[in-house]
C-alpha cells in the first residue's frame, strides 16, 4: 500500500471513529457536554490531561519526542505534520480535522494515542474536554506558575459577617459555590494549644491557658498571637522548615559519615526568624552574602546555608566527581527549595515535562559552579575535618562582639563551612547525559527563558542570581515561599506537591489565593511575621476541626477548608511536647548538637569504624532534655524515634514531610525512654503537691492535652489510677520508675508514684496528645 492509500485509509478510519465518538456522546451512559466547564481553561483543564498522558513522547524531551510532535507548545501543535504536511495535530475550532482528536478517539488500536502498549488511556471526560477545548479555538496559554502573579480583587461572599481578613473572602467564596458552610470558631481551649504548637512548637503553659480563658476582650485571641510572635521558640519553630529545606546535618555523609560544626548557622536561621529578617534578606545573605560589599562575618556565616550538603572523606575518590555532584546538589536545592521546580530532571536530558533545557540547568549550574572548593580535601580525623574549606573560624571575641546569637559553650576552636569564589572563572559545560567527564559545549551563567530571562543588568554570579529570584516579575519566587508557609499552618499547601509548581505538579486548590497572597506578601517587602500573622487570625485557621458526614462526604481531603486541620505534629515537637508538659524542657536555644537516649548499636552496627561518631556516647544532664531541634544528625543513621515519627535525614532538600500512621508510632510513646521518664518526673512533681489525686489528674491532662478533661474522661483516669494503686507490687514498681538519669524524688512513695506514672504515661499515648487539631 503507498503512502496515499495509507493517509485514505487513515482518514477512513478516523472519520468512523469521529462518527462512532459522536454516537457515544449521544448515550446516556457517557459524560454529557452540560457537566464540562462552560469555558474549558488549557492550564487547569487539558495541560494536566497532556502532562499525565502525552508529554512523555511529545514534550519539551527533544531526545525522547515522536514523530516530531510536540503537543505543549501552540507552535508545534498547529503547525503541519512531519509526516503528513496536509494534516496539522490541532485545527482551532474544528475536531474532525485535528489529528490529535482524531488518534484519541480511533477505535482502531495500532492508531490509538496514547498506544495500547503504554498502558495510558484517555476517560471519556478527557476525551470531550479535549473535544470541547478545540471547538472553543483550542487556545493555548502559558503555564499558570511561570506567569508573574498578578493582585486579583477580593471577592464578594454572601456570609460577609464571616471573614475576618482578606483570606477568608477567597476560602468562603469556593465553599459557597460548592453548597457548604465554615465550621464554627474552634473552642479557645484548643484554639490556643494549635496556635501554640503553630508559633512556638510547644503546649501552652497553665498561665497561658487561664490567662486566654479569662480574657473576653475582642481582641484576646490576636493578643496571644502577637505575645507568641515575640516569644524566642518562635524562632526555633520557625527554623524547623528552614532546616529541612537546607539538608542541614550534623555530619559529612557518605560511608565514613564524621562530625562536622555546622551549628552556628543553625543558631543564626533561629536568629534571623527571631528578628523578623525579610525573607528577600533571609535568602540573599544565604545565597550571597559572601559577595555584598563590605561582607560583615554574619552575613559570611549565613552562606553556610549552601555548604550545607554531603562531603566525601573516603580515599580513593575521583574529586572532580565528588566537586560536580557538591554542585549539583546546590543546583538542585536552588530549583526545588526556592523556585518549587524539578531543575534536577534537566541534569541528564532536557525536562520530559517542564521547559527546562539540560543547557538551561548547566546555565543555572555555573552560578554555584565557581566555589573555592575541591572534591575531597582531607579524610576523616580530627577537629580540622570539622569544616572544609571554603570557612571561617568563629572566636570568643566574635561571639561577644559580632555573632552574639551564637551559642558558643566552650573556648575550643569553632569552625563553619561557608561560600568563598575562585579569583578567577572556573568554566561551565553541559555534561553529556550528565556525566562529570563529559562534557559539552561551554555554558554561561543564566535561568530558563520560561520562568524569567536573566537582566543582564545583573551581574553573572550568586548575588545577580539572588537579584534575579527577587525580581519582582519573577513568578515563582513569593508563591513558593508563601506556599511552603501555607502548609505548615493547614498541613499541605495551596499547592499540595509544594516542591513541584511545573506540569506535573498539582493544580492550586486558590489560584486567586496563592496570587493574592504571593503579591501582598512582595508588597509588604517579604515581611514573614506579617504573613504568618495575616495566616493564624483567620477565620479559616480559627475553626473547629469536627466534621460532619456530609463535609466529609463532599471533600473528604478538606481541600475547600471547611473544618480546621487536623493532623500529627512533627517529629521534633513530640518530644518538645514531652518534656515541657512535664517540666523537664531546658530552654537553651542554640549550641551544639546533642546526644539523647537511643537504643544501643545502631551507630557502631553502620559505621566504617572511624572517626567521633562511629560510637554514639550518649549526652548527660540538661543536654538530654534540649529540643528536638538541636539533636544530633548522622546522615547514615538518623535518630531512629524521630525517623519513626517521619523527620528528614536531611540528605537532600525536603519541602515536604511525608506523614504516615505505623505502629512502631505506637510503640514510641509506649516504651521511649524518654516518655517513661517524663511520666515519671510529672508523676513525682504532683504528688508533691497538697492536691487530691482528682486535682493531680486533671492538672496532669491540662499540661499534656491542653484542655480540661470531660467528666466520663476523669473517671476512667481515676478508675485506672485507682486500679494501679490497688495492684502495684513493690517490685513492679521499683522497676517501673527505674527510667531515665532525671534524679529520683528522696522518700517517694514509688507504689503511688508508678501508679501516677502509668496514668501519665496512658495520657501521653492518647492521639489527641500528639495531634494538631
Amino acid at each position: 500500500m503507498n503512502l496515499k492509500s495509507r493517509i485514505i485509509c487513515t482518514m477512513l478510519v478516523a472519520w468512523a471513529a469521529l462518527i462512532l465518538h459522536s454516537c457515544n456522546q449521544n448515550s446516556s451512559s457517557q459524560p454529557s457536554d452540560e457537566k464540562l466547564p462552560e469555558t474549558v481553561s488549557y492550564n487547569f483543564d487539558i495541560r494536566p490531561i497532556l502532562s499525565d498522558k502525552c508529554l512523555a513522547c511529545h514534550g519539551p524531551d527533544a531526545n525522547k519526542r515522536e514523530a516530531g510532535l510536540r503537543l505543549d507548545v501552540a507552535e508545534s501543535a498547529f503547525k503541519a505534520l512531519k509526516d503528513n504536511p496536509k494534516a496539522h495535530a490541532l485545527v482551532a475550532g474544528k475536531p474532525d480535522l485535528s489529528e490529535a482528536y482524531l488518534r484519541i478517539t480511533t477505535p482502531d488500536t495500532s492508531l490509538r494515542m496514547p498506544p495500547v502498549g503504554s498502558n495510558l488511556k484517555l476517560t471519556q471526560r478527557e476525551v470531550d474536554l479535549i473535544g470541547k477545548w478545540i471547538k472553543q479555538g483550542a487556545k493555548y496559554e502559558k503555564h499558570w506558575a511561570f506567569v508573574a502573579p498578578k493582585k486579583p480583587a477580593v471577592p464578594e461572599v454572601e456570609h460577609e459577617d464571616w471573614p475576618r481578613n482578606e483570606i477568608d473572602h477567597f476560602i468562603l467564596q469556593k465553599q459557597e459555590q460548592k453548597g457548604i458552610e465554615p465550621n464554627e470558631e474552634a473552642d479557645k481551649e484548643r484554639l490556643l494549644k494549635r496556635l501554640s504548637l503553630d508559633l512556638v512548637g510547644l503546649p501552652p503553659t497553665l498561665q497561658m491557658m487561664d490567662e486566654f480563658a479569662a480574657d473576653k476582650s475582642p481582641d484576646a485571641y490576636e493578643k496571644m498571637v502577637d505575645k507568641l510572635l515575640k516569644n524566642p521558640a518562635y524562632g526555633e519553630k520557625m527554623a524547623i522548615h528552614w532546616l529541612d529545606l537546607a539538608r542541614y546535618a550534623d555530619s559529612h555523609g557518605y560511608q565514613d559519615d564524621g562530625y562536622r560544626t555546622q551549628w552556628p548557622w543553625r543558631d543564626w536561621v533561629i536568629h534571623a526568624f527571631n528578628n523578623n529578617m525579610h525573607y528577600n534578606d533571609f535568602v540573599t545573605w544565604q545565597l550571597a552574602g559572601d559577595l555584598l560589599p563590605n561582607a560583615s562575618k554574619e552575613q559570611l556565616l549565613a552562606t553556610g546555608f549552601n555548604r550545607n550538603h554531603k562531603i566525601t572523606e573516603e580515599g580513593g575518590v575521583i574529586p572532580e566527581e565528588y566537586r560536580i555532584m557538591y554542585v549539583t546538589d546546590r543546583n538542585d536545592l536552588f530549583g526545588k527549595g526556592l523556585l518549587g521546580v524539578t531543575l534536577e530532571c534537566a541534569h541528564c536530558h532536557d525536562h520530559k515535562y517542564d521547559p527546562f533545557s539540560q543547557k538551561e540547568y548547566y546555565q543555572m549550574f555555573a552560578f554555584f559552579n565557581n566555589v573555592n572548593e575541591v572534591g575531597i580535601e582531607s579524610v576523616i580525623g580530627g577537629p580540622e575535618t570539622y569544616a572544609k574549606k571554603p570557612l571561617m573560624e568563629i572566636s570568643n571575641d566574635d561571639v561577644k562582639n559580632i555573632l552574639t546569637f551564637v551559642n558558643k559553650p566552650d573556648t575550643n576552636r569553632l569552625i563553619v563551612s561557608v561560600m568563598g569564589d575562585l579569583d578567577s572563572t572556573r568554566k561551565t559545560y553541559i555534561l553529556k547525559r550528565g556525566v562529570y567527564d563529559a562534557p559539552g559545549d561551554e555554558v554561561q551563567p543564566g535561568t530558563p527563558s520560561s520562568i524569567l530571562p536573566f537582566d543582564n543588568k545583573y551581574p553573572k554570579n550568586r548575588l545577580g542570581l539572588s537579584k534575579w529570584l527577587f525580581d519582582k516579575k519573577n513568578p515563582l519566587t513569593a508563591r513558593v515561599y508563601v506556599n511552603i508557609l501555607w502548609q505548615e499552618f493547614f498541613g499541605k499547601g495551596i499547592v499540595k506537591t509544594s516542591g513541584d509548581f511545573g506540569m506535573q505538579g498539582e493544580l492550586p486548590s486558590h489560584p486567586a489565593l496563592l496570587d493574592w497572597l504571593a503579591v501582598d506578601f512582595m508588597e509588604h517587602n517579604w515581611d514573614i511575621k506579617r504573613l504568618v500573622k495575616q495566616m493564624v487570625t483567620s477565620a479559616t485557621y480559627r475553626q473547629s476541626a469536627v466534621v460532619t458526614k456530609e463535609k466529609l462526604a463532599v471533600d473528604p481531603d478538606n481541600v475547600l477548608l471547611a473544618r480546621g486541620s487536623r493532623y500529627r505534629i512533627h517529629a521534633e515537637f513530640v518530644k518538645d511536647m514531652v518534656l515541657a508538659s512535664s517540666g523537664l524542657l531546658n530552654k537553651t536555644i542554640g549550641g551544639p548538637s546533642v546526644k539523647p537516649y537511643q537504643p544501643a548499636g545502631l551507630w557502631e552496627g553502620a559505621t566504617s569504624g572511624r572517626g567521633l561518631l562511629s560510637v554514639y556516647n550518649q549526652d548527660h544532664g540538661g543536654a538530654l532534655y534540649r529540643r528536638g531541634m538541636y539533636t544530633l544528625i548522622k546522615r547514615t543513621v538518623p535518630p531512629p524515634t524521630m525517623s519513626i515519627f517521619d523527620a528528614s535525614n536531611r540528605d537532600l532538600c525536603e519541602v515536604r514531610r511525608l506523614k504516615t500512621n505505623t505502629p512502631l508510632q505506637a510503640l514510641v510513646m509506649m516504651n521511649d525512654p524518654a516518655v517513661l521518664e517524663a511520666s515519671r518526673v510529672l508523676a513525682s512533681r504532683l504528688l508533691q503537691e497538697k492536691t487530691d489525686n482528682k486535682e493531680k489528674l486533671i492538672k496532669a491532662f491540662r499540661l499534656i492535652v491542653c484542655r480540661t478533661p470531660s467528666e466520663k474522661e476523669l473517671d476512667v483516669l481515676t478508675s485506672y489510677y485507682d486500679q494501679q494503686l490497688k495492684n502495684m507490687k513493690p517490685q513492679a514498681a521499683e522497676k517501673m520508675v527505674a527510667v531515665g538519669e532525671y534524679p529520683m524524688t528522696k522518700n517517694m512513695d514509688k507504689k503511688a508514684l508508678a501508679s501516677l506514672m502509668r496514668v501519665i504515661s496512658t495520657i501521653y499515648n492518647l492521639e489527641e496528645t500528639i495531634t494538631k487539631s
